[in-house]
């Protein structure tokens, strides 16, 4: 049978927790879950509403990772066509086994159940938690994590044939340890706005640095201050300009730096924090960000944020003798916090945090 990839249609592969459902079906599914599910399920009910609902988009919620939370709409259209370049890229068509472990209030899990609706896979849903396979012993194609629940399931992740990651930076050690497992594992570039991923890379057994490669139908560019630029006509009507800071390859591979409303200027020196943050990740083991403060003389001085007990003279020791970190990369104060503020979706709010220690 041939399939037209519309949010009008339900793929006839589609499955939900080992169920096939059709459009009416699926819709009274939704509803159930939003009077009788848990949390999660609620979640999950609350957005198949909407994609089953009249409308030809949504409204969905940014994380707030770099700036105020905002609402904004996206064509479902737009979401369908993420699906199939997802499904295209990774070669995961209809049977595909599918794991949904990601809160279905933001665009990560909202997208697990547009392909599975569009490509005809076979989806299971749990809750998220940071051991996830840790009853299971079933397999899956494909899943998507945030580097959090890759951490706390990785004794297990061999029960997964492909995992792409997002959400968060993933750590030097992450990585390290994920070398450990036959798992075809990929890092992904996205936002809310560009419908998740529009670049991977993979992470390769023994190799450290792989660039950003984009999704077919989507051109890179910089601006003036070296951020990316994003045309991808087929996910968003408008060109995105973001605030990463990149290296870029080609029109369809990137290196990405950092952000470039985190850039310190200590003294005529520019710090890209996401950069010294990987140096300092061997030396440091709980989470912690670098940032700036006002300061007479040099501007901005580099100070170093750490949640939980730190020695502070210890670790500045530490850092000092670091054979990679430069002089002007060396913090001149370092301060604990007992425990991060987060964003909705758990990333850490840099800047409530920050205030916390004023």
């Amino acid at each position: 049978m041939k399939v037209n990839p519309s949010y009008k249609n339900i793929h006839p592969k589609f499955k939900f927790n080992e169920i096939h459902y059709d459009f009416g079906v699926l819709k009274e599914l939704s509803y159930s879950l939003v009077k009788e599910g848990l949390e999660y399920e609620k979640a999950i009910g609350n957005f198949l509403m909407d994609w089953l609902d009249d409308s030809d988009s949504l409204e969905v919620s940014t994380s707030g990772s770099t700036g105020v939370p905002k609402t904004i709409a996206l064509k479902k259209e737009h979401m369908v066509n993420s699906a199939l370049a997802t499904g295209a890229f990774f070669k995961m068509g209809p049977g595909t086994k599918a794991l949904l472990c990601l809160s279905s209030e933001h665009i990560a899990g909202k997208m697990m159940l547009v392909r599975a609706m569009v490509l005809g896979w076979e989806i299971d849903t749990v809750e998220p938690s940071s051991n996830l396979l840790q009853f299971s012993s079933k397999h899956y194609n494909f899943v998507a994590m945030v580097p959090l629940q890759v951490k706390g399931s990785i004794l297990n992740l061999n029960q997964i044939d492909t995992l792409i990651i997002g959400g968060a930076p993933i750590s030097p050690e992450l990585k390290s340890d994920l070398n450990k497992v036959n798992t075809h594992v990929f890092e992904t570039y996205g936002m809310t706005e560009s419908i998740t991923h529009i670049a991977v890379k993979e992470l390769a057994k023994g190799s450290e640095d792989f660039n950003f490669k984009s999704l077919p139908d989507v051109v890179l560019s910089k601006d003036h201050r070296d951020c990316l630029v994003i045309k991808a006509p087929k996910v968003s009507d408008t060109v995105i300009v973001t605030n990463d800071l990149v290296n870029l390859i080609s029109s369809t591979e990137f290196k990405w730096l950092g952000r470039y409303d985190n850039v310190i200027n200590s003294g005529g020196v520019k710090i890209i924090p996401e950069l010294l943050e990987n140096k300092l990740s061997s030396l440091i083991k709980s989470r912690f960000f670098v940032a700036g403060i006002p300061d007479p003389n040099l501007g901005q001085k580099l100070i170093l944020v750490v949640e939980g007990n730190v020695d502070g003279n210890q670790l500045s020791i530490d850092i000092k003798s670091h054979s990679s970190i430069t002089k002007f990369e060396i913090p001149k104060e370092i301060f604990s916090v007992t425990q991060f503020v987060e964003t909705t979706s758990g990333k850490v709010n840099r800047k409530e945090t920050f205030g916390i220690i004023k």
